[in-house]
């Protein structure tokens, strides 16, 4: 992927995404003095309220699941003429069987590099979701497109079937992609996902994630950091900032749209549904975001196609205990 000099200290690629653009040349610079320290999925979650609708193994998805289904099972005849290009930059660590990877809220592909170091038998392909990182700003931002743009990655990169790990948002958004495309995922490995979401509590989260979240200089945003991510090693916070945090005008601030991430947390509180096929859950036992109730549909869906391997850490569970949550998937895609 091409990428041009740097034009006001980041550097850009090419894309059409005017919104992106002008969030990193600072077009649109904002905010007060202060940081605003918005919660999101990488930090201190907000605790469950009360149990979680879920959807009965027996029922089928959503309507708007079996459309997406169709659409991409019927694309229609213009599809076979138009190359098939991934509309979402990709992130590549290691040579060995391929494993697509998807981050959570606020995230970037880049996080799965300490995770594929621990697994060398494996190529982890870190996407950057639509609305992250340096892929496309543009809405829409459901799980049904994320899902389009998750097979049209699979499309260009030659891969008709593949494991697929998600964490927090990104296993939540795994798990609609194997409700809508089953056959071009393997084995699917879920990381903390969170899916059926307090909807009180998205809306508070939600309107929390509109402030501006900011800082004036490199060792504001670290300290920040540092006190989010508790318990995670000093350089994979300062591996975080290199990667995610850019320079907006006099301001420091993390590449990411917020009207994006406004919409997965609406996305988060939908109905949760199962996924299908042969399924790793690892939840994170100090955070709250694997309801009960919802484990208890997955093992009444999955039978003995669900493996569940606690680990005792906070929700950024595969920075926090890498080596354990590295075994448990290592031995779930033997």
């Amino acid at each position: 992927m091409r990428e041009h000099p740097q034009r006001g200290g980041v550097p850009l690629r090419d894309d059409p995404d005017p919104a992106r653009r002008a969030h990193e040349t600072g077009r649109h610079a904002g905010g007060g003095e202060g940081a605003g320290h918005v919660r999101d999925a990488t930090t201190h979650p907000r605790q469950f309220r009360g149990g979680v609708r879920v959807r009965s193994a027996a029922k089928p998805p959503c309507c708007r699941l079996f459309a997406a289904r169709w659409l991409y099972c019927h694309p229609g005849p213009a599809r076979a003429s138009i190359p098939t290009v991934s509309p979402l930059h990709l992130h590549s660590f290691g040579d060995g069987d391929p494993v697509l990877a998807l981050h959570g809220v606020t995230g970037h592909g880049e996080r799965w590099r300490v995770l594929a170091d621990a697994l060398p038998d494996h190529r982890l392909i870190g996407v950057d979701l639509r609305g992250h990182g340096r892929s496309p700003w543009a809405p829409p931002w459901g799980f049904e497109q994320h899902v389009t743009d998750l097979l049209a990655v699979l499309d260009a990169e030659g891969l008709d079937r593949v494991p697929v790990i998600g964490h927090s948002f990104g296993g939540a958004i795994a798990v609609h992609l194997t409700r809508i495309a089953p056959e071009r995922v393997e084995r699917l490995v879920l990381l903390d996902p969170a899916i059926g979401l307090d909807p009180q509590d998205m809306l508070e989260t939600a309107e929390d994630t509109r402030a501006d979240e900011s800082y004036p200089d490199l060792a504001a945003a670290r300290a920040d950091r540092t006190q989010r991510w508790e318990g995670i090693a000093a350089d994979l916070v300062d591996a975080e900032l290199a990667a995610h945090l850019v320079p907006d005008g006099d301001r420091w601030r993390y590449r990411y749209s917020r009207a994006a991430v406004v919409a997965a947390w609406g996305e988060m509180a939908r109905t949760a549904i199962t996924p299908v096929g042969p399924t790793l859950l690892v939840p994170a036992t100090k955070a709250d975001f694997v309801a009960p109730a919802w484990v208890d549909a997955c093992r009444a869906a999955l039978g003995d196609d669900l493996t569940v391997a606690p680990v005792d850490s906070g929700h950024m569970v595969f920075l926090e205990r890498t080596a354990e949550v590295a075994e448990h998937i290592r031995a779930f895609l033997r």
